[in-house]
């Protein structure tokens, strides 16, 4: 039998490009006041120890980090109101997990991951790394969908799924996060094996940006790319009320995007 829910539950996802920059950007005093009941961070590069002197914490809530071996280098990070019955750090693929890619806690029968895929922009050597990110992750993501436990996860995909997530997606089609391939692998994961875009779920709009280039005024023009989402195991579809992009500061590159669910 599935797991039972009677619960609201806010989460925030978003890529900060830096824990240490976006706590001096105000990010966690905003934080604190969005009563999201867990946060999950993306790109913290930082180590754990990096962070004394820095304001990174939020009251009431618990902090846990998975950081990538290499110092200033990707890391995700959970906040939670609740303690987290379980953490799991890395899915089990050393090339990815000592890059601190993916941080997974459990609260009873529901599963929150922060999680963040390689970008291949820099080249053929890392999108070459992305591709093997996302054969490997596939049957992660298979594996859990079989286990009675529900998922959201949440965080920094660096995919645009369909042309309505991405303003010039003419342009991007021979680019990393619009490739061919890579879309191929969201319609398997949504049409296949039956994850659900809950952000698509309650918002069809065009426009909806989660992420703008630091060129070329891209953020003041509004020419974006909708690459970081929250994405739900298939008991949960229909699970999601809201979802809302915030824009009004700017903590990264990225704006943070908050869900609530009824589960």
């Amino acid at each position: 039998m599935p797991p039972r829910y009677d619960d609201e539950v806010r989460i925030i996802t978003l890529n900060v490009c830096g824990i240490r920059s976006a706590a001096g950007k105000g990010l966690f005093e905003w934080l604190a006041t969005q009563k999201a009941d867990v946060i999950c961070l993306q790109e913290t590069k930082s180590q754990v120890e990096q962070l004394d002197g820095h304001d990174v914490a939020i009251p009431g809530y618990e902090s846990h980090f998975c950081d990538a071996d290499r110092k200033g280098y990707s890391g995700v990070a959970i906040y939670s109101r609740r303690a987290p019955d379980r953490l799991v750090r890395g899915f089990g693929v050393a090339e990815f997990d000592a890059e601190g890619r993916y941080l997974e806690a459990w609260f009873g029968g529901l599963g929150v991951v922060s999680l963040y895929l390689p970008s291949g922009s820099a080249g053929p050597h890392r999108q070459a790394s992305k591709f093997r990110f996302l054969e490997a992750f596939m049957p992660h993501l298979r594996a859990l969908k079989r286990r009675r436990r529900d998922y959201i996860l949440c965080g920094d995909w660096n995919i645009a799924h369909r042309a309505i997530d991405l303003r010039n997606w003419r342009a991007n089609q021979k680019n990393s996060g619009f490739l061919p391939e890579e879309r191929a692998w969201l319609d398997e994961l949504f049409d296949r094996v039956g994850y659900v875009d809950a952000f698509r779920e309650v918002n069809q709009e065009p426009g909806q940006y989660t992420w703008w280039s630091n060129r070329g005024q891209a953020r003041a023009k509004d020419v974006g790319w909708r690459i970081d989402y929250q994405i739900v195991s298939p008991r949960l579809a229909g699970a999601a009320r809201h979802a809302a992009i915030y824009k009004d500061r700017r903590f990264s590159d990225h704006a943070p995007l908050t869900m609530d669910y009824r589960l």
